[in-house]
């Protein structure tokens, strides 16, 4: 089965900011390696680059989100894998790049399924529902005209 284009830009995405998590390289320098090394298409590659800029503008609220969230599971001890994968979900939800909250969820746990350990999409969906509710109720209580 073929990876669809924005999928296959979040599996890049996440291999960058991985990668980050985990060494001195940047994160911007390692997207474009991996884009060069797996000849990711041109709309991937674009998506990808959005993703990774969204989450390292928007990091220490994201950040803040999760820690909020699963107060018992400190950001910097959550395993790499996971952290990263929030990161892109919340960023997504956060944004206004089309991507609707449950599909943003939704590929988090797909990524969490593929990437992660045993546990891990549950944890992910778990943290992104609750997450998904907040912004629900503050949409509620603060209606666009």
């Amino acid at each position: 089965m073929a990876i669809g284009p924005r999928r296959r830009a979040r599996i890049v995405a996440l291999q960058a900011l991985y990668e980050a998590d985990n060494s001195t390289h940047e994160p911007q320098e390692n997207l474009q390696r991996i884009i060069a090394d797996q000849r990711v298409g041109k709309a991937p590659a674009a998506f990808a680059k959005e993703l990774v800029e969204s989450v390292l503008s928007r990091r220490e609220e994201i950040d803040a989100k999760i820690a909020d969230t699963a107060p018992a599971w400190p950001v910097g001890q959550l395993p790499s894998v996971d952290r990263n994968i929030l990161r892109l979900a919340i960023s997504e939800m956060l944004s206004d790049n089309g991507t609707p909250v449950k599909a943003a969820i939704n590929e988090a746990v797909e990524l969490a399924k593929s990437f992660g350990s045993e546990k891990s999409s549950s944890f992910v969906n778990g943290v992104l529902g609750s997450i998904a509710r907040q912004l629900e109720e503050v949409a509620a209580d603060h209606p666009t005209t």
